[in-house]
């Protein structure tokens, strides 16, 4: 009931006040834009992956100079095989928000040999995460596919 009395309040207020002049429409509009805060092959990228096919689309939307480089980023990177471009990806913006826990759960599950090839070839802000690894003594070079192994199991676990 109340609140009918305020709206009824409310269009008599209405009908009381004076009439608001409206302003004629700008004839020109000075517009500047914005510098893009990414760079215009990491946006390219991202469309890319997000949107393959309205990806052409959204970036002529970007002013006619960026959207010309942009496409032709764009055309690089849908040339490429999805492996590559997703490694361009996880290179371009980081690793995982769980890279930290996959490297426990990874250097947990595998053998001993790798587990120190893994760890050697860690960065030493996740090496900080194994303390108990550290004294571990190096041994004799390591076979070229144990190193190949540990880093790609490296790179799965943190990208």
């Amino acid at each position: 009931m109340d609140a009918t009395r305020v709206g009824r309040a409310l269009l008599r207020a209405r009908k009381l006040l004076p009439a608001r002049e409206e302003k004629p429409p700008a004839t020109t509009v000075d517009l500047t834009l914005p510098a893009l805060s990414l760079p215009l092959e990491r946006i390219a990228l991202v469309v890319c992956v997000l949107s393959r096919e309205r990806a052409s689309e959204l970036l002529e939307g970007l002013v006619d100079a960026e959207a010309g480089r942009a496409l032709r980023h764009l055309e690089r990177f849908a040339a490429m095989p999805s492996a590559q471009r997703q490694a361009k990806v996880a290179v371009e913006f980081g690793e995982r928000a769980d890279a930290a826990n996959r490297l426990t759960a990874l250097l947990e599950s595998v053998p001993e040999a790798l587990r120190r090839e893994v760890f050697r070839r860690l960065p030493p802000y996740h090496r900080s995460r194994f303390p108990q690894l550290d004294g571990d003594a190096p041994t004799a070079e390591p076979a070229q596919v144990l190193v190949a192994l540990a880093e790609r199991r490296i790179r799965e676990a943190t990208r």
